[in-house]
């Protein structure tokens, strides 16, 4: 850091800037209490609410800056694709179609494609 003489401006590189703000960061995240939780964005709140504090601040650390959309089925397609065929016992369509949400014209379309 240095004084800038005339402005009496104190100037910060940009890599001691990061570590500022990542002290102060690391700072507040320390801190969690319900003072803390206000200053959250409204989404680490609304997490830290429904999950915990902690868990919040992890997503914070591993996601912050992007964004992420999650799908509407919990499995994985391809996983449902090769269990649906083993599942089948050729009643129980409309089973699967709940089970991994699907529609039953779907699994019948994955039962057609794999016999």
């Amino acid at each position: 850091m240095e004084k800038h003489k005339d402005k009496e401006i104190l100037l910060i590189n940009q890599n001691m800037l990061k570590y500022v703000c990542r002290d102060y960061v690391q700072e507040v995240i320390a801190m969690g209490n319900e003072q803390t939780l206000k200053l959250l964005n409204p989404i680490y709140e609304e997490i830290s609410e429904e999950f915990g504090y902690d868990v919040a601040i992890k997503m914070y650390q591993l996601y912050k800056g992007m964004q992420i959309t999650y799908p509407t089925r919990l499995f994985n397609p391809e996983y449902v694709k090769q269990r649906i065929p083993i599942e089948y016992d050729g009643t129980n369509i409309r089973q699967l179609a709940q089970k991994y949400g699907y529609s039953e014209k779907t699994i019948r379309r994955m039962i057609k494609e794999t016999l």
